[in-house]
């Protein structure tokens, strides 16, 4: 792969740098600071390194390039531009408006070629860590020796001082040190320059020490000299380790007065600024959107040139696969992700004379799961013996051999949850992560990128109430159910027993447009009896009339999930001349998608008297139970003592729930 000469890619880049300070300049709004100081690596990097195609997007062996720093994305519509890919000079000239494939940050489901959804400083970092341990996974799958690899491609994450900064770079830089991920390389923009000022101020860590202490290879490199560049990607190519180069760039480079300044990094340089700055790169002043013929011609051929590579890798794909039954069936059960019809009759049955915690019954669930789905692969936050998610069947993911399926995610809730999300974007796989209910906090800033970008991630989330008990008030989940049912696109799960935990997880599954939070608990819980009360699968409508007693509307109506769908079952029970009924509700979400039909079905209208049981904060439950329902919920954090005496100190008992629903019925 020849990279062109010094002189061709500085003007090519001089025409990125144009491109993206008009854009910034039409909308009125953006960040020119970036695309103007990091133009001459971006050039370098995709017209000499990076295989992609505009034509052939989804490539199965493209590189990934991931813009962590989403505030430059002028730079990153200016490439795609300049590719090939399916972006004009008029989306360019929209940037920032509404409807437009170029929104102020990148978003994966706008625009094709971004390959990940950026913007919250650090995580688009984390995504490319995940994006080459996907990669790793495949080779150790598909790739034989002797044989030209069918997969053998590289991440490249172009980033800040700022991603830098932020402590999800920390836990996604060791994670991908231990791991040895080689084809991770880290553009890194040191142009000292961030919105308050000199990165001085607050940031004098050694970078290049840290991460060398991470066990990456660090480089440096000129970044306005293509050559010094060039140099640099090329023995990032020969490392045997994470790669980081550190790129010597100023900040706004071309403009006459705020090149090098805080100025050039958040808004647009003005009439006046852009005229100087396009003066000093050798571009007409009063030219907008200028795109020469020579250049176009340029990227054209570089376009072409990765279109037959693309033919060439898939015709190469093609004949292995033939020639391979056993190969050819994992690469269309990893493409396709299907969940087979007959598996929901392979999970594990549960006894209900034996009760069962539900993070244990997901574990036994987990187990069947993973013999029927290949492409089902994760781990957890240092917790996998708590949360049960270990694959028993299958090794850990370790440096040197990626051919296992359990992933050890280390102490580093919020970098999971990142590399989890880039796993997702590189395709593939559908990994899952686990944690403590608690810690969901930790997580939240990639859970919600994940809802924004309908990626399926899948969060099992346990010790999901005060019946954690002795550990006390910090480990005691009481918020986290009302935040995560707060968030869009995001379908929380609290399955009431063992048999509602399999239905959870096939739902969670079967959900390919955003992520799913299974919350689960850590104490036993009753195994509904399900040949007296309806099948578990109605979790799938996310709420389900449980048990009435007797026919037609009834006088009041208990709502509940997870481990108080028990406790309300035995207080309906134990009045039994009143009609009372228990509806199941494991998911608002998944309710919600139902026909209205089917949601005044479950919850008649005329039937206002209802009670709320819940182990958690009760914000958000007037939307189904109405503004003058009553709850038992908890509107406090938890104590320290164990679980029994926390029951009956916070009101989760069949005596107060009774108490609550005799008020009711009057």
């Amino acid at each position: 792969m020849r990279t062109p000469s010094p002189e061709t890619i500085r003007k090519a880049a001089n025409v990125l740098r144009g491109l993206a300070a008009d854009q910034v300049q039409a909308a009125n709004s953006g960040h020119p600071g970036l695309p103007l100081g990091m133009a001459d690596v971006a050039a370098t990097l995709w017209l000499g390194h990076l295989r992609v195609s505009g034509r052939d997007p989804a490539w199965h062996d493209r590189d990934r390039f991931v813009l962590s720093g989403g505030h430059g994305s002028a730079l990153l519509y200016a490439l795609l531009h300049e590719a090939g890919f399916p972006l004009s000079l008029d989306d360019l000239r929209q940037f920032r408006q509404w409807g437009s494939a170029t929104p102020g940050h990148p978003e994966r489901t706008r625009t094709v070629g971004v390959e990940v959804t950026t913007g919250p400083l650090g995580q688009g970092f984390a995504n490319a860590v995940g994006m080459a341990l996907s990669e790793a996974m495949l080779e150790a799958r598909f790739n034989r020796p002797g044989e030209k690899p069918l997969f053998d491609h590289r991440t490249y994450v172009m980033c800040g001082d700022g991603d830098l900064q932020e402590g999800i770079s920390h836990e996604a830089a060791s994670f991908a040190g231990h791991l040895r991920l080689s084809k991770l390389v880290a553009l890194y923009d040191s142009n000292h320059i961030s919105i308050e000022g000199a990165t001085d101020d607050t940031f004098t860590d050694d970078t290049p020490a840290r991460f060398k202490a991470y066990g990456w290879r660090v480089l440096s490199c000129d970044g306005h000299d293509p050559a010094d560049v060039d140099r640099a990607l090329r023995r990032a190519r020969r490392s045997d380790r994470p790669t980081l180069i550190v790129c010597r760039t100023t900040i706004g480079y071309g403009a006459p007065t705020r090149a090098g300044t805080a100025k050039a990094h958040g808004e647009p340089l003005g009439e006046e600024e852009l005229r100087g700055t396009k003066a000093a790169l050798g571009l007409p002043p009063d030219a907008s959107f200028f795109d020469p013929e020579d250049v176009r011609a340029l990227w054209a051929a570089r376009a072409a040139e990765m279109h037959r590579a693309a033919l060439r890798s898939a015709r190469a794909l093609r004949a292995a696969l033939a020639a391979d039954p056993e190969r050819a069936a994992l690469f269309e059960a990893l493409s396709r992700k299907e969940i087979p019809a007959d598996l929901p009759g392979r999970l594990p049955a549960f006894d209900p004379a034996k009760p069962v915690a539900t993070r244990a019954a997901s574990g036994k669930v987990l187990q069947a799961l993973a013999a029927g789905l290949p492409w089902l692969v994760g781990g957890s936050a240092d917790l996998a013996p708590s949360n049960k998610t270990w694959l028993d069947a299958y090794p850990a993911v370790a440096p040197g051999d990626f051919s296992g399926r359990n992933i050890h995610f280390g102490i580093r809730e919020l970098g999971m949850a990142a590399i989890q999300n880039g796993m997702l974007a590189h395709g593939w796989f559908v990994p899952y992560t686990a944690t403590f209910a608690v810690f969901a906090d930790y997580m939240k800033p990639a859970l919600r990128i994940a809802a924004i970008s309908e990626l399926p991630a899948v969060h099992v989330l346990t010790h999901d109430s005060y019946a954690v008990g002795e550990d006390g008030a910090t480990h005691e989940p009481v918020e986290q159910l009302a935040a995560l049912r707060a968030t869009p696109n995001v379908a929380v799960l609290r399955p009431a027993d063992a048999t509602e935990t399999a239905a959870a997880w096939l739902a969670a599954l079967a959900r390919r447009t955003g992520p799913s939070a299974i919350f689960l608990s850590r104490q036993n819980l009753p195994v509904l009896d399900r040949s007296q009360l309806p099948p578990a699968a109605l979790v799938a409508k996310g709420a389900y009339t449980l048990w009435q007693n007797g026919t037609g509307e009834p006088e009041a109506i208990l709502l509940a999930s997870g481990s108080e769908v028990a406790l309300a079952l035995e207080a309906a029970r134990a009045r039994p001349e009143r009609n009372v009924r228990v509806v199941s509700f494991p998911s608002w979400e998944l309710f919600a998608e139902q026909p209205q039909a089917y949601r005044d079905e479950v919850l008649p209208p005329a039937c206002t008297r209802r009670l709320v049981v819940e182990a958690a904060a009760p914000l958000g439950w007037a939307r189904w139970a109405g503004a003058g329902a009553d709850c038992v919920c908890l509107d406090h954090y938890g104590e320290s003592a164990p679980a029994k005496v926390l029951a009956e100190k916070f009101g989760f008992t069949v005596g107060n729930v009774l108490a609550k629903l005799d008020a009711l019925l009057g």
